[in-house]
C-alpha cells in the first residue's frame, strides 16, 4: 500500500509512540487521524506537527474502554476524511501491580484497553475498510507477549492476547484487510528514566543498546507497505526476547 494520500488513525497518537508513528505516517504522505482520551493539548500539538509535515489532521477524543464510544470515533472519521485505509492500535495502558494483589476492576482497566478495544476498533475499521476498497491494521503489541512478566501479569496477558488477536483477524478479513502487529522491546523508555536504568535496560538486549521510536516506527511502515504480509508480528526489540 502506498501511503501518500490514504487516510490513518492512530489510536492514542497524541503522546509518545503512538505520536511517533502517526508523524512517521505523515511524513509518508498520509493524513491522519489523532485520537486522544485525555490529552487534548498534547493530541492538538500533534495535529499542529503533521499539518507542518503537509498531512491533513484531525483530533478525535474517544475513551476506547467504552465500547458504545468506538463506532461513533470511526463515523467520526468517515465523515471527516470520506474513508479509511489504515489502522494502527497504539492505545494503551502499562500498570505494575503484585499477581497477588489485582483486582477484577484492574484487569478490566488494562484488558479492557489493551486488548477488547483494539478487537473492536478493528472491527469498525474493517467495515470502513471495505467500503474504501480494502485495507490494513497494524496491532501494537510488546515483547512482554512473549515474555512472562510478573509484576505486570495484565499487560503480558494483555500483549499476548493481541498477537492472538492479529493472527485470527487477519484470517478472518482476508484477502481485502491484513492485519499485522508490531512488538516493541526497549524503544522509549518512560519519561523520567535514569541513566543507570537506562543502561540495565541496554544489557537485557543481545545488541547491548536501547533502541529508537523510529525503529517502530520503519516497522510499521514496512508492514503497511508490503502487500504480501498478513498474520504476521515483527519483534523490534534488540534482541531482548534472545536473553530470556
Amino acid at each position: 500500500m502506498d501511503l501518500h494520500e490514504r487516510v490513518a488513525l492512530g489510536t492514542g497518537s497524541a503522546r509518545r509512540l503512538g505520536r511517533e508513528i502517526a508523524i512517521g505516517l505523515a511524513r509518508s504522505g498520509a493524513h491522519v487521524a489523532v485520537h486522544h482520551f485525555e490529552s487534548a493539548e498534547a493530541a492538538q500539538g500533534t495535529a499542529d506537527e503533521l499539518r507542518e509535515l503537509g498531512a491533513r489532521a484531525d483530533v478525535f477524543a474517544a475513551d476506547l474502554r467504552d465500547t458504545e464510544s468506538i463506532p461513533h470515533l470511526f463515523s467520526d472519521i468517515e465523515a471527516a476524511f470520506g474513508r479509511l485505509d489504515v489502522l494502527v492500535n497504539s492505545a494503551a495502558t502499562f500498570e505494575r501491580k503484585p499477581i497477588l494483589e489485582i483486582t477484577p476492576e484492574d484487569w478490566d482497566q488494562v484488558l479492557n484497553l489493551n486488548l477488547r478495544a483494539a478487537f473492536f476498533c478493528g472491527q469498525q475499521a474493517a467495515k470502513a475498510m471495505a467500503r474504501a476498497g480494502g485495507g490494513c491494521i497494524v496491532n501494537l503489541a510488546d515483547v512482554a507477549a512473549f515474555q512472562p512478566w510478573p509484576a505486570y501479569a495484565t499487560h503480558s496477558v494483555s500483549k499476548a492476547g493481541l498477537v492472538m488477536l492479529t493472527r485470527v483477524l487477519a484470517r478472518a478479513l482476508a484477502p481485502e484487510i491484513r492485519v499485522n502487529a508490531v512488538a516493541p522491546g526497549p524503544v522509549l523508555p518512560p519519561d523520567g528514566t535514569d541513566s543507570g536504568e537506562r543502561d540495565r535496560l541496554a544489557d537485557m538486549t543481545a545488541l547491548g543498546r536501547l533502541g529508537a521510536p523510529e525503529d517502530v516506527v520503519r516497522a510499521v511502515r514496512f508492514l503497511i507497505e508490503s502487500d504480501y504480509i498478513t498474520g504476521e508480528t515483527i519483534t523490534v526489540d534488540g534482541g531482548k526476547v534472545l536473553r530470556g
